[in-house]
């Protein structure tokens, strides 16, 4: 099978990697998310006007430059190298997919602004009792004349205190767990002034990610908040989070080349009885290893992507390897390049810090390895 990268989509990769490089530091994004507006929106600015990658991975028809799954795999593996915070898979993958598919004037109004980089979304699924499984939702939605009324908790939504539209699931039909009867709702909201109906509690995460718990009490919405069919949203969702868990896959990649260069660097400079410890045996075998399981997961990264077109089955089989895959080696890569550094690998000076957290947050973002484990079985099973 032929890896090689078209000319535009080297282009995309060295353009993109050339604007991170010059003007993403670490110490500036870690300012702003620690005091300040938890990320950078003249980033988000040059991410739209200047390179298009809002864009990139959207079809022509819906505002984008006709870019697919490869596309998508460059841009968040080089956003992973970069450890950018800014909320490109909450917003362009989840958001965009989710609105794409739904269809109508106002899904096509956001997405279009999504690719001019003027609106930002929040994906509310995940509950207090459910985990990471997107089917069990106990929040509810019923109709009341021309409105919705919208009823229960969200936890741990990505990027909400952020986003200018949250993108709600809610059950209009059904047992909890089913998958029939989940419906799609918007909701516009905005940072400081968040509707009525609407508690929010934010927070910033271990990885310096910005994340909100909501509750709805009798939050109404006007009738063209529905997304697509009422009751018919599953198909829709269960792919965007596919899409999604194969972006944090391919973010993972880059975190992980980034990591593990900086620890070979590392290991030539420091120096231990007169000598650099790289030049001790035991570490470079350690190094080997990390070496290994980067390899191993851009593997399983290029087989996920590849197959995000393909049937559901097929598709999620692909996926939930991948992520199975990243999980191990986030958590391989990540202690061993703290340990490796000593006790300046959890600094704050320190890239390396930084990174180990994003990637212990991503073994656990979308599902960790054992649910993936689970959900490959029993597919396989059938």
């Amino acid at each position: 099978m032929d890896f090689s990268l078209t000319k535009e989509q080297e282009l995309l990769r060295d353009g993109l990697g050339k604007f991170l490089a010059t003007r993403y530091g670490l110490e500036t994004s870690r300012a702003a998310v620690k005091t300040g507006k938890g990320w950078q929106p003249e980033i988000w600015a040059g991410f739209a006007e200047e390179l298009g990658i809002l864009g990139a991975t959207l079809p022509e028809a819906d505002g984008g430059l006709g870019g697919g799954p490869v596309e998508l795999m460059i841009v968040t593996e080089a956003l992973g190298y970069a450890l950018v915070v800014e909320p490109f898979v909450d917003t362009v993958v989840i958001g965009s997919g989710l609105l794409r598919r739904a269809g109508g004037d106002r899904a096509r109004q956001i997405v279009e602004n999504i690719v001019a980089g003027t609106a930002i979304t929040a994906f509310a699924a995940t509950e207090p009792t459910s985990g990471y499984t997107y089917s069990d939702v106990s929040t509810t939605a019923r109709r009341d004349g021309d409105e919705w009324v919208i009823n229960g908790t969200k936890t741990v939504v990505s990027s909400a205190p952020l986003a200018n539209h949250l993108l709600i699931t809610a059950r209009t039909a059904g047992s909890q767990r089913d998958t029939d009867g989940i419906s799609l709702f918007v909701v516009d909201v905005e940072p400081e002034n968040v509707p009525a109906g609407i508690e929010s509690h934010a927070y910033r995460t271990i990885d310096d990610r910005q994340a909100a718990d909501l509750t709805f009490t009798d939050l109404r919405l006007p009738a063209d908040a529905l997304l697509g069919t009422e009751g018919g949203a599953w198909a829709s969702i269960d792919k965007a989070v596919d899409e999604a868990t194969a972006s944090v896959a391919s973010e993972a990649v880059g975190l992980m080349r980034k990591v593990l260069a900086d620890t070979v660097e590392y290991a030539k400079q420091r120096q231990q009885f007169g000598q650099a410890i790289g030049s001790f045996q035991a570490l470079q075998h350690r190094m080997v290893d990390m070496y290994i399981e980067v390899e191993q997961s851009i593997a399983a990264v290029y087989l996920a992507v590849l197959n995000l077109e393909a049937d559901a089955v097929e598709r999620s089989l692909a996926v939930s390897a991948a992520k199975a895959t990243i999980g191990r080696s986030a958590r391989f890569i990540g202690q061993n390049a703290v340990q490796l550094h000593g006790g300046m690998g959890m600094t704050e000076e320190l890239a390396i810090g930084h990174y180990f957290k994003r990637l212990t947050a991503i073994e656990y973002e979308f599902g960790p390895a054992d649910q993936h484990i689970a959900r490959y079985a029993a597919l396989t099973a059938r």
